[in-house]
């Protein structure tokens, strides 16, 4: 027993410095988020950390702010149409590429996880010059495709683990026993990997509210989001309002991935 725990201890001293790195790493992650959630509360006129003194003036501000209520409405429902044809689509591409067994199966997974690899900016720059071709610039449709595209790589990964443990020869059974291929798949298949899918469906959510670089370049007037909203109000004024909107969509965001990795457990757990 003393050789046991004598073991124990020393594999975890041997560790220590690993643990200290994850701890430090985190510390470095978090704090940004709890400097600017107290400035949200501060009654100065601009933003100061740490605020002198607490105030609900800041939220009620955003609350019967036109400009601010505009902004978010347009990215909450760009987020929410971004999460339902992201999550099609992907669901869709996962599901093809799973099932398929062409030679071109690599290259087109490649090609639909770019939008991970290729620097946000010149995706941006790419979307602003053919939106101009069709007057999409500035539109709530134009950035949803946008968003879309951001969002399409995180789909396919959540949606592709899931079908990697599912089992197929439900599918099949239900194939050969005469239901069609798009029957078999939301009967049989799709309530198989349906945490995946709603874990999928959250990422692209949080990654469109989240998204700042294309919306610079291709929202604004009545269609800009928060991002954009955030940004130019920064170059014109420093008021703890802009901590209030950061600190909301931090909490959505959280939320998201929360029910995201809830999910995705669930996902496990009914494998298991």
């Amino acid at each position: 027993m003393k050789t046991n725990l004598a073991i124990i201890f020393i594999s975890l001293a041997s560790r220590s410095w690993l643990y200290l790195l994850v701890l430090l790493t985190m510390v470095f992650l978090i704090a940004p988020t709890l400097v600017v959630m107290p400035m949200a509360l501060s009654d100065a006129r601009y933003l100061t950390f740490p605020p002198k003194s607490i105030s609900l003036e800041p939220l009620f501000s955003y609350v019967h702010s036109v400009e601010w209520q505009s902004a978010t409405k347009v990215s909450l429902i760009t987020a929410t149409l971004t999460m339902v044809l992201a999550t099609s689509m992907g669901t869709a591409a996962a599901y093809s590429l799973h099932t398929s067994s062409k030679r071109l199966s690599g290259l087109i997974r490649g090609l639909l996880m770019a939008p991970m690899i290729v620097p946000t900016i010149f995706t941006a720059i790419g979307l602003f010059f053919v939106y101009a071709r069709y007057d999409l610039n500035n539109t709530i449709p134009g950035l949803v495709f946008a968003h879309t595209l951001i969002a399409l790589p995180y789909v396919l990964i959540n949606v592709s683990a899931g079908l990697r443990t599912y089992d197929v020869t439900q599918e099949q059974a239900a194939c050969v026993l005469g239901a069609s291929r798009l029957r078999a798949f939301f009967e049989i298949t799709l309530p198989q990997i349906r945490f995946s899918v709603i874990a999928a469906a959250m990422f692209a959510f949080a990654v469109s509210l989240d998204e700042a670089v294309i919306s610079l370049f291709i929202s604004g007037g009545d269609s800009a989001t928060l991002t954009k909203r955030m940004f130019s109000s920064l170059r014109s004024e420093i008021d703890p309002l802009i901590a209030v909107v950061a600190t909301l969509m931090t909490v959505l965001s959280i939320i998201m991935l929360v029910i995201s990795f809830t999910a995705q457990r669930s996902s496990k757990r009914g494998k298991v």
